[in-house]
C-alpha cells in the first residue's frame, strides 16, 4: 500500500486549509478539518489513485467530513432542544472580521456555492474534478458556478435579489 509523502502533504497543505476555512468560518474548525481529512488519507488510501488525483481525492475527503460534521451538528441540536425543550442554539455570534468587501461577500454566500466556486476559480479545478469532488452532476457544477458569480456581482452592485425559495415537500 502507497502512503501520502511528507513533500504531497506540504504541496497539498496550504489548499485543503484554505477550502476548509471557507468551509467551516473558523480557524480551529478549519484545522481539526484538514487533520482529520489527513488522517483518513493516510490510512485509507487506495493503492492506484495517480498523483494528480490526489488532489481531487483529498477535497473529496475534506468536503465529505464537513457534511458529515454538519448532518452530526444539527442532529445534536435537535436532541438537545427535545431533551432541554428549548429552541435549537442559533449559530456562532462570533463572525470573522473581513477587510476586502468581496471576500465578506463571497462568505455570505450558500456553502454548496462557495464550495464549487473555490475548488473551479481558486484551486483552478476543472469543472469534470470539482463535480468529482462533490459528487454532484457536472451541470450542478455549472449552474453554481454562474448563480454564485451572479449573487457576488449584483449584492457588489447593490443589487440585493432575495434567494428564491422552493418548498419541499
Amino acid at each position: 500500500m502507497s502512503y501520502l509523502t511528507d513533500d504531497e502533504i506540504r504541496e497539498l497543505m496550504p489548499h485543503l486549509q484554505r477550502f476548509a476555512l471557507w468551509l467551516t468560518r473558523n480557524p480551529h474548525s478549519a484545522d481539526d478539518l484538514v487533520q482529520s481529512c489527513l488522517i483518513k488519507a493516510l490510512t485509507h488510501r487506495p493503492q492506484n489513485i495517480p498523483a494528480q488525483s490526489m488532489r481531487t481525492w483529498l477535497f473529496s475527503i475534506l468536503y465529505r467530513q464537513f457534511i458529515d460534521g454538519e448532518r452530526r451538528q444539527k442532529r445534536y441540536r435537535a436532541i438537545l432542544a427535545f431533551f432541554t425543550g428549548e429552541a435549537s442554539p442559533g449559530p456562532s455570534v462570533e463572525a470573522m472580521a473581513i477587510a476586502d468587501d468581496t471576500l465578506a461577500l463571497f462568505a455570505t454566500l450558500p456553502t454548496d456555492y462557495r464550495a464549487v466556486m473555490l475548488l473551479v476559480s481558486v484551486e483552478g479545478l476543472s469543472y469534470k474534478e470539482a463535480a468529482m469532488t462533490l459528487n454532484i452532476p457536472l451541470g450542478t457544477v455549472m449552474s453554481r458556478l454562474s448563480r454564485g458569480r451572479k449573487m457576488l456581482y449584483e449584492q457588489s452592485e447593490g443589487k440585493v435579489s432575495p434567494m428564491s425559495l422552493r418548498r419541499l415537500k
